[in-house]
């Protein structure tokens, strides 16, 4: 699971990386440079805090692992909808270009900021599903946290 995680955050952090750069060209402005790396710290914290927490607590897989599964597995669904919805403006930072229209299609005809729904889901399912309790929770609410807090209330001002 680790490994396949570390795959799809590089393969997400190449898009985004490719997708800035075209953003940056066709004349885009990058709002909340402030607070990008503390999604890196989160989601970095995460992957070792649920590993770790596996590892010294001898956890196990749980018994309830089919729905954390499948909560994972609706996640990445969610995920890429929004990545392949979004196209070259899909990017995990916060980046607009004047005069363009929001997308609405795909879940963001739903839902207003449906990649957070899925990364929150994955943020909780995952450790479940090996029973890593204290990360789930942790990641959770600094999640929560940053996302109500910080990064929401960033985009809503960038896009007005």
């Amino acid at each position: 699971m680790v490994i396949l995680l570390l795959i799809q955050r590089t393969v997400e952090l190449y898009i985004a990386k490719k997708n800035r750069k075209w953003a940056l060209e066709s004349g885009a402005q990058e709002f909340g440079k402030e607070h990008y790396p503390w999604f890196f710290i989160l989601h970095g914290g995460w992957l070792i805090g649920w590993v770790l927490e596996v590892s010294l607590y001898g956890r196990n897989l749980s018994e309830l692992w089919f729905l954390w599964l499948s909560l994972f597995i609706i996640a990445q669904g969610i995920r890429y909808w929004c990545i392949v919805s979004l196209g070259r403006f899909w990017n995990t930072r916060i980046l607009v270009i004047p005069g363009r229209p929001l997308v609405s299609k795909g879940p963001y005809k739903f839902i207003k900021h449906p990649n957070y729904v899925a990364v929150a889901i994955e943020l909780i399912a995952v450790p479940l599903l090996f029973d890593a309790v204290i990360t789930a929770g942790t990641a959770t609410v600094f999640n929560g946290w940053l996302l109500l807090n910080v990064r929401i209330p960033a985009e809503e001002r960038a896009l007005q």
